[in-house]
């Protein structure tokens, strides 16, 4: 794939993948597991804003949601 890759835990963006810094952590803060999936706050914010999203039901075309790049699997 051209511009999303695989790392076993969802598809990512290249593009914004290396745009992305990574966030030093804040001292007292909460652990990555509060502040993802189930969390309280009413927009959680996950670990990389680069994963991309499946466009439609089909699940062969993904979007990225941050920079808007697509493309379809090829299977």
């Amino acid at each position: 794939m051209e511009h999303f890759v695989n790392y076993g835990y969802g598809w990512t963006c290249r593009h914004c993948q290396v745009k992305e810094t990574p966030r030093a952590p804040e001292t007292g803060a909460r652990g990555r597991f509060f502040s993802e999936g189930e969390a309280e706050e009413r927009e959680p914010k996950l670990s990389t804003a680069a994963r991309a999203r499946w466009r439609d039901d089909t699940r062969r075309i993904l979007i990225c949601p941050q920079c808007g790049v697509e493309e379809r699997l090829h299977n």
